[in-house]
């Protein structure tokens, strides 16, 4: 099963304050909309996303068909078919994609420590 990219996608309170902690640390905007209320912030091929006011908590989150730099892969796992392998295994997902679709599409679980995870198709 390949995930595709990875990054931490963190619910913050003031986004200006954490975009200029994380800047301190190394990381630089990579994508988002600031006026939007959400960053995606990069260092090396460290990702976080920073999003305020869109979830309570912090989610990980992996991206099938992309790489670390958001370009796509020749070849990856569909979330279609994550989506049937967890369920195979006995994982509850929280929220399904369509198996009638294709293109992007997420599916949604948690970890047995209470950790949201996402796992969101882009194309």
């Amino acid at each position: 099963m390949k995930l595709g990219a990875f990054s931490v996608s963190l619910s913050v309170k003031d986004i200006h304050a954490s975009k200029a902690f994380y800047e301190k640390l190394g990381f630089t905007e990579f994508g988002g909309n600031i006026e939007q209320n959400w960053l995606i912030l990069k260092n090396e091929d460290k990702i976080i996303g920073l999003f305020q006011g869109m979830f309570e908590n912090n989610i990980l989150t992996f991206n099938p068909g992309w790489d670390q730099d958001a370009q796509n892969l020749d070849e990856f796992t569909d979330v279609r078919d994550i989506q049937k392998q967890l369920k195979a295994d006995g994982i509850e997902l929280i929220r399904e994609a369509d198996e009638s679709t294709s293109g992007p599409a997420s599916i949604t679980l948690i970890d047995p420590d209470g950790n949201a995870i996402l796992v969101d198709q882009h194309r």
